[in-house]
């Protein structure tokens, strides 16, 4: 017995159970101008988007999981599914957990199409809709068979689904930039709070790591300030690209951990600022979990923000509505500075960030623009040697030697740093730097003898952070504190602050 137009659709539903339409099957297919598109954005198992085409009395179906997209040159997945009855063009709602395709459907666009060519390989068609309008090409990759919209129900197997979908014509907009590929970010000068509030935002400086999200089609990739991916690190921020779903961006932001009493714990971040596995980041997301505090917008749906001035980019990202369970946009205040400053210590945070109302953003730039005032002071530092421990640390390393580049590049010696160490961190620290050794010391200028007895040199490629009271005359750090690695910076990024 042949198969029936929908019999497909029917066969992975169950009318008891979702309120999806599901005619019977013997209700006529409906007659009409057959020139309907809808888009709707599916937060199934995986967030997808469903292009559907009428075609003879059905919608045609594909999903996507990227969405359309909107430049030309660029492919993208789509997958072949069922026809669906003309009635969904207008569904949307939950379908219940457990059910085919369970999860929130909604109407993305809606509209009409022109057809181009319709072939078993190939359907051109041209969109009006309010969102999307444009020539687009959906054309089969491998394998034979029916693209056509009648529908023969099932049987066909993973070749037949497998489409592409490309856009042909060029943007509508013609201010219209793609998605780039990195964007470094913007860094702070260290200085004492501005006397002109009025020019001036503030917000809290929060105690982590940097990090630019890039977010197309649902899905975040995450880059740390030394441009390596980071993103099977912190699983836990995949659902940011959930709730912006469709909306490309660009995002800088710091990863942070808190402790008991709320406040950013930077101890605990460093278990997971070296996790590569995704198993054990999944697990440690459980009880370790980070969130992501977002604070400025870099790109938004093909648009280039880092020109606009700080108070335009800002109200576009609060216009985001960004709010999660491991991420939020912290709020941006207006002073007076002393005030925030102020707020920050009696809440635990590490200090305050001045940021010029008016101020563009420079990616990959130190600017005054941007000033940071803290209420420790901290400075990054380069291992870049080490020296064995005496008692209890007989067995590891008893203290760290350190350096940071003149401006010329040059390493000159930073003293040294023997406390702040848990023993785990100590012997962390000595695997890490044993495959370093070297036989010479990095310095241009001659160190006493005092410094140089039992050093273990190393090349000078991990970089640390460590709190100090102040710099002493000869330019050591005086009284410094271990605060942990910083594998999201380079020897080449550490400045001396406030020396």
């Amino acid at each position: 017995m042949p198969r029936r137009p929908l019999d497909e659709y029917r066969a992975k539903r169950d009318p008891a159970r979702t309120r999806e339409p599901v005619p019977p099957p013997d209700a006529p297919l409906p007659q009409g101008e057959g020139r309907t598109f809808v888009i709707q954005e599916h937060h199934a198992r995986a967030l997808h988007w469903d292009l559907r085409l009428e075609r003879d009395g059905v919608l045609v179906s594909w999903a996507v999981p990227k969405g359309l997209p909107q430049e030309p040159g660029t492919n993208h997945l789509a997958v072949h599914t069922e026809d669906h009855p003309m009635e969904y063009a207008t569904f949307e709602g939950d379908i219940p957990a457990g059910e085919y395709g369970g999860g929130h459907m909604a109407v993305w666009d809606r509209g009409t199409y022109e057809t181009v060519k319709w072939s078993d390989r190939e359907v051109q068609v041209v969109l009006h809709g309010e969102r999307v309008q444009g020539r687009y090409v959906l054309f089969r990759t491998r394998g034979r068979g029916r693209s056509g919209g009648s529908g023969d129900g099932g049987g066909r197997g993973d070749d037949e689904r497998s489409w592409m979908v490309h856009r042909m014509d060029p943007p509508t907009r013609p201010d219209w930039t793609p998605l780039p590929d990195l964007v470094r970010p913007m860094a702070a000068v260290a200085g004492e709070l501005p006397p002109d509030d009025d020019a001036w935002a503030y917000e809290m400086k929060w105690d982590g790591v940097r990090a630019v999200a890039y977010v197309d089609g649902g899905r975040v990739r995450l880059m740390s300030r030394n441009d390596l991916d980071v993103t099977r690190s912190y699983p836990e921020i995949a659902g940011l690209g959930e709730q912006l779903g469709s909306t490309q961006a660009v995002l800088d932001g710091e990863l942070v951990t808190f402790d008991a009493r709320g406040a950013p714990d930077f101890g605990r971040l460093q278990q997971r600022m070296h996790v590569a596995d995704p198993a054990v980041a999944r697990r440690l997301a459980q009880t370790v979990p980070v969130a992501y505090l977002v604070f400025d917008v870099l790109h938004l749906d093909g648009r280039a923000t880092l020109d606009l001035p700080y108070d335009d980019r800002r109200a576009l990202l609060d216009g985001l509505g960004l709010a999660g369970r491991s991420w939020q946009t912290p709020p941006s205040f207006d002073g007076p500075g002393s005030a925030v400053l102020a707020a920050s210590r009696e809440n635990g945070l590490e200090g305050v960030l001045a940021k010029k109302r008016r101020s563009p953003y420079r990616p990959g730039r130190r600017s005054p623009d941007w000033v940071k005032v803290k209420h420790v002071r901290m400075q990054e530092v380069v291992l870049v040697g080490w020296k064995p421990g005496k008692g209890a640390r007989a067995e590891t390393l008893g203290s760290l030697v350190l350096g940071v580049p003149d401006d010329d590049g040059a390493m000159r010696p930073a003293g040294s740093v023997g406390t702040g160490f848990t023993r785990r961190t100590l012997d962390d620290l000595l695997r890490r730097l044993t495959p370093l050794a070297t036989s010479s010391s990095p310095f241009t200028v001659r160190l006493p003898a005092a410094d140089t007895r039992d050093v273990h040199w190393v090349r000078p490629e991990l970089v640390g952070e460590v709190a100090f009271t102040e710099w002493t005359s000869d330019g050591r750090l005086r009284h410094p504190s271990w605060r942990g690695l910083r594998p999201d910076k380079s020897p080449a990024d550490v400045v001396v602050e406030g020396a």
